[in-house]
């Protein structure tokens, strides 16, 4: 057993490092380390050691210098819709059965045109035999007045007494009238056979058609819808203000997606509709080509708006939180230049530009490229490509 340990003991000696070794180990590191380093250093870039510096290279921006005024003017645009004029459900006023249809939809008509008829055989047989009646009224009166006549030549001679000259004068009388009478139910009937026509009241569009030939149709059941197309108008709705501007007959430049569409002022209500709080105005379209009707008109009103604020493009502005906006401004930094930020709040925007109040003062240079490259305290080499008018806001 002893022997056996004592084999272990010198084993285990032959395998342990001596310091000798462990010295020269470390040596053997050290001098690899060293010419790593020296090779490191024999290679580096010709531009420069590769650790960064401390101040980064200055980017090139566009700006914007800020000139201060004290009031601005903006567009606000208001919507109508383009209506004709005039808009009818056309029907019979009395009922029958429909004999004929002479229009349909998409037909343009003339005023006085003909549009559908009813059956009118009943009719015209009722008109004939009051024709009759009239002839009848007629004749009986031609007798009474011959009756009078003789009557009175008979009094003349003493054979008759007044009493009977009266008698006939009221025969002759009452058969003036039936004549009136039945002339009256003659033209009443007249006056039926021509409403069982429908005639165009205006020109216009056939819109709608609800009925076909041989269908009985009620008295005042709608046939046809006519939309006067060639005559329209629109209703825009204005505030109180901006409507007292506006003179009756002017000619004011309606925009609608087709165009500008000239319209005359024709009136103004004067009154402030309780839904919406506007005033409305009516404008006669001048040129009923240059739009449909049902289509989206806008008429713009400039205004004066004592609002503290200034005009930026909207591309010098990233969001930010809470609705606000966020700017970068180029700020001297000793002998350069370095990019500042900013909060600003929109106000009104105009196409590519809006109006903000916020941390600008006069003379700023605001950026308005590039912001994605920029931090804060980046330097920047400003390039100022134009002036736009600013309103002094609070910073």
């Amino acid at each position: 057993m002893s022997e056996h340990m004592q084999d272990y003991e010198m084993a285990e000696r032959q395998v342990r490092p001596t310091f000798g070794k462990g010295l020269i180990f470390l040596l053997v590191l050290l001098v690899i380390g060293a010419v790593l380093a020296f090779f490191v250093l024999q290679n580096r870039s010709s531009e420069g050691p590769l650790v960064p510096t401390s101040r980064p290279v200055p980017i090139s921006v566009e700006t914007v210098s800020a000139n201060l005024e004290q009031a601005f003017r903006a567009e606000e645009k208001f919507t109508g819709i383009v209506t004709p004029r005039r808009t009818s459900q056309l029907g019979f006023s009395g009922g029958g059965r429909i004999a004929s249809i002479r229009a349909d939809i998409g037909d343009k008509v003339e005023s006085g045109q003909v549009l559908a008829s009813l059956d009118t055989r009943s009719l015209r047989a009722q008109l004939a035999s009051a024709e009759a009646v009239v002839d009848e009224a007629k004749a009986a009166f031609d007798l009474a007045e011959t009756t009078v006549d003789r009557q009175i030549a008979l009094l003349e001679r003493g054979h008759v007494s007044s009493q009977v000259v009266d008698e006939a004068r009221a025969q002759s009388n009452t058969a003036y009238a039936r004549i009136a009478a039945s002339k009256a139910n003659a033209d009443t009937l007249r006056v039926q056979i021509d409403l069982a026509r429908i005639k165009a009241p205006f020109s216009g569009t056939i819109t709608s058609r609800m009925s076909d030939e041989g269908a009985i149709a009620n008295p005042g059941q709608p046939l046809f819808e006519l939309v006067e197309t060639e005559v329209l108008e629109a209703r825009i709705g204005l505030t109180a203000a901006l409507a007292d501007t506006l003179e009756i007959g002017a000619v004011y430049d309606l925009t609608s997606d087709q165009g500008t569409v000239p319209a005359t002022l024709r009136s103004v209500t004067g009154v402030i509709e309780a839904s919406n709080r506007t005033v409305a105005t009516v404008f006669d379209i001048n040129d009923a080509t240059l739009v449909a009707a049902g289509a989206v008109v806008r008429l713009g009103m400039d205004r004066e708006i004592n609002e503290s604020g200034l005009w930026l493009p909207i591309s010098a502005l990233t969001e930010a939180d809470r609705g606000l906006w966020s700017i970068y401004k180029a700020r001297r930094d000793g002998d350069g230049w370095q990019a500042e930020p900013g909060i600003v709040e929109i106000l009104h925007q105009d196409g590519e530009r809006v109006f903000v109040r916020g941390s600008l003062r006069d003379g700023d240079r605001v950026i308005v490229d590039g912001l994605q490259r920029i931090a804060p305290g980046q330097p920047v080499t400003p390039n100022d490509v134009s002036t736009v008018g600013l309103v002094a806001g609070n910073g």
